[in-house]
């Protein structure tokens, strides 16, 4: 008998441990405890806006906050947005490093996968009293916007209604989404209450001005809107009544589920309420989306500013000499710290945050800011301290809040200034170095030999390597040289007759991928081919090593010849015309009378030039951007993909010889590369006199380097960028905001 009660007990125990476990794990999304205080109707606020400050309900009181954020993007290499790509874990562990950054919001553009959700409510659980707060951006039909030139058409106003109760109900875990992947859309269950640990919202995208400027000319009529919580004031156009509607929106879902938090729609310097005189661009200064044009009603939450601003675009920057006006701590005409003041008077009554700033660390460039700023051209220390300058601006100029661009490095992304060299559906799945756009992250997101190859002229690491391969190529000076490669880069390292000194010689390796290109040449120094090169390698001095391209495979001579670069003379475009032309790409275009109120001249800077340096990030003297290096009679290089000519080097496509059609490069699959190495001293090719200058070298035959393409698995190392540090250091020296009194 005592058995049978022993038995029974135990499945009582066991049915009610179950149970237990059953609702806690029910439960646990709605065991959210926060620190907020409640309104008379019983609504819940975190935070509010006051005047032009934010404030946070903490220690039973409000308290100045000002927003340390940087934004996340939605996946990770091997990945395009809306597939299920990052994890539960992954995420958790970010969220550790970033709060350690010193980072207090994280600002999402989207709704994101469920995971998300999931990992910031458990991370807070055990962060109760140090959460980490969010700011949910909203995603704006931005194609159908453009392409329409209507916000008000009644399709894509449903659709971004939609849209915003979809992203209310998932940060709230009360819905179920159908992820659209060809979109970007996320989807799935999400059950976790995030809501509390929510800072604001962020309704919309980047607004483009025609589409603006046509909707306020369709609809000039249109009535006030004067909803429960928003409305606009008068004087409103009618895309800033459109965009009442839309936050109006925002609150009447959001307060169904207890809460009310600060309302902001998205905006950038494009389309500010400010006039740029010096602006070359009218589409720059064509219309102003004003946020002062719009007001709470009955929103105790508030409502603030949002801006996304860059150093370096739009072109007034670097033009408007009005906007030039304040020097900065180090003396300096700075016209980014110009245009915040000037921003920052333009709202004299609410909070303004900078919700996008940084730059990249990359090799590619596509626009030129004042004071070095540039879209591009950085390694990483430099990323680091240009983005700690524009924080400390920002914070100083009194802003609620500053959020870098960006977490993590995004392979997928696109830039103006290659992606007519580059296939759209394999963007992610290798990484460009020249599409600067892809580098913005404090977390880099690095090539899959990141960790196995240093660039530091020291061969030990090959030794490891299980994938590399000899390459036997007969060339005075050389003794051995060895090829491998990742996503990234392709890697060299030759071992020499004696030691390389690139003061007094220089090394060349010619590449060649398809039939044509340059036989002949002042670099070949007398030598002639049998098959032509595409590109050009010299490692000399600092000054000489770069990368060329044969002038009738410039792509970028072709594609802009018309568009601002003078035309080309007909003995480049001939194939073995002997001239190698620098690698480049475009930072402006031509701009002229009347698409621009000024006359300037097309821009374009250089980017084949190639460091020499250290790769290895524990060295002191580590250099993101470094290409080459020798020790000795060893040299290690690495060669990014595109400046060999390729737009997919997964599946070994490169740019044809023909001229784009449609502003877009034909492609072709290639068998690999074949590379003819020669080292010139004294104006002379090293092992080669007068008499062999007359044999041709043949190209034909030498071992080509090939490899197995890959499809979509991609290996990638990830590692905080020396901007990480820098901006740790600089973000915990900041312990809240510039009070103002207004």
């Amino acid at each position: 008998m005592m058995r049978k009660w022993l038995k029974l007990l135990f499945k009582i125990g066991l049915v009610i441990a179950i149970v237990a476990g059953a609702l806690y794990y029910w439960l646990r999304p709605l065991l959210v405890r926060i620190e907020s205080t409640a309104l008379a109707s019983g609504i819940h606020v975190k935070f509010r806006t006051q005047g032009t400050n934010v404030e946070e309900y903490t220690n039973q009181a409000w308290q100045p906050y000002f927003a340390k954020g940087i934004n996340m993007g939605a996946t990770i290499p091997g990945h395009f947005p809306g597939e299920l790509a990052i994890s539960e874990d992954e995420y958790e562990r970010w969220f550790g490093m970033i709060q350690d950054m010193g980072v207090n919001v994280i600002r999402v553009y989207t709704i994101m996968m469920p995971e998300f959700y999931e990992a910031l409510s458990k991370y807070n659980m055990k962060h109760q009293k140090d959460p980490l707060f969010f700011l949910q951006g909203i995603w704006s039909p931005e194609e159908q916007l453009i392409e329409g030139q209507d916000a008000f058409d009644l399709k894509i106003k449903e659709k971004f209604e939609q849209e915003i109760k979809d992203a209310v109900t998932a940060v709230y875990g009360k819905t179920t989404l159908t992820p659209e992947p060809h979109s970007g859309k996320a989807g799935g269950a999400y059950k976790y209450n995030a809501g509390p640990y929510l800072m604001g919202w962020i309704v919309g995208t980047e607004w483009d001005p025609k589409m603006v400027k046509g909707t306020n000319d369709l609809h000039a009529g249109t009535p006030d809107y004067v909803g429960k919580y928003f409305r606009n004031k008068p004087g409103a156009n009618a895309f800033e009544k459109w965009l009442a509607l839309m936050v109006d929106t925002a609150a009447q879902t959001e307060i169904q589920y207890g809460w009310q938090h600060p309302m902001a729609f998205a905006n950038w310097v494009t389309t500010d309420p400010i006039t740029h005189p010096g602006e070359p661009l009218v589409e720059e200064d064509l219309v102003s989306v004003d946020p002062t044009h719009i007001e709470a009603v009955d929103w105790e939450a508030g409502y603030f500013a949002s801006y996304h601003v860059y150093p370096y675009y739009p072109d007034f920057f670097a033009f408007d000499k009005s906007f030039q006006e304040m020097t900065n701590s180090k003396g300096e005409a700075d016209s980014y710290l110009t245009y915040l003041n000037k921003l920052k008077a333009a709202h004299p009554n609410m909070p303004v945050m900078v919700t996008e700033y940084g730059v990249p660390a990359s090799l590619g460039v596509a626009h030129l800011g004042t004071l070095g700023r540039n879209q591009g051209g950085h390694n990483e220390q430099q990323q680091g301290e240009i983005d700690a300058d524009l924080l400390q601006e920002i914070h100083g100029a009194g802003y609620a809040g500053a959020i870098l661009f960006t977490w993590q490095d995004e392979w997928f992304k696109k830039t103006w200034n290659t992606q007519r060299y580059d296939e759209a559906d394999r963007r992610a799945y290798w990484y460009n170095t020249l599409t600067n756009e892809s580098f913005f992250g404090v977390l880099g997101m690095f090539p899959g030999k990141d960790e196995a190859i240093h660039i530091d002229g020291d061969a030990s690491d090959w030794n490891k390597l299980k994938d590399k391969k000899k390459l036997d190529v007969q060339a005075p000076g050389f003794e051995e040289i060895w090829a491998t490669h990742d996503e990234g880069y392709l890697y060299l390292m030759a071992k020499l007759s004696e030691p390389f000194d690139p003061s007094a010689e220089s090394i060349y390796f010619g590449a060649d991928t398809l039939p044509g290109g340059n036989r002949h040449g002042p670099e070949l120094h007398g030598m002639t081919l049998d098959e032509g090169l595409e590109t050009l390698i010299e490692l000399s001095d600092k000054n000489k090593s770069r990368m060329t391209i044969a002038s009738n495979y410039d792509i970028h001579a072709r594609l802009y010849e018309r568009s601002g670069l003078p035309d080309i003379d007909p003995k480049e475009k001939q194939d073995d015309s002997g001239i190698f032309k620098p690698w480049k790409l475009a930072v402006n275009y031509l701009l002229e009378y009347p698409d621009s109120r000024v006359n300037h001249p097309f821009g374009d800077v250089e980017v084949g030039l190639l460091e020499k340096g250290y790769s290895d990030p524990a060295r002191p003297d580590y250099n993101s951007k470094a290409m080459w290096q020798v020790g000795g009679q060893v040299l290690e290089m690495r060669i990014p993909w595109m400046l060999l000519g390729f737009s997919d080097p997964s599946s070994l496509s490169v740019f044809n010889y023909n001229a784009p059609s449609k502003n877009t490069f034909e492609v072709r699959h290639v068998e690999g590369v074949r590379f003819v190495p020669w080292i010139v001293k004294n104006d002379q090719v090293v092992g080669r006199d007068s008499s062999a200058a007359a044999q041709p070298v043949q190209v034909a035959t030498m071992p080509l380097y090939t490899w197995q393409g890959w499809e979509d698995k991609v290996n990638y190392v990830e590692r905080p960028k020396q901007s990480y540090y820098i901006m740790k250091e600089a973000l915990h020296k900041i312990n809240g905001p510039v009070i103002s009194t207004n």
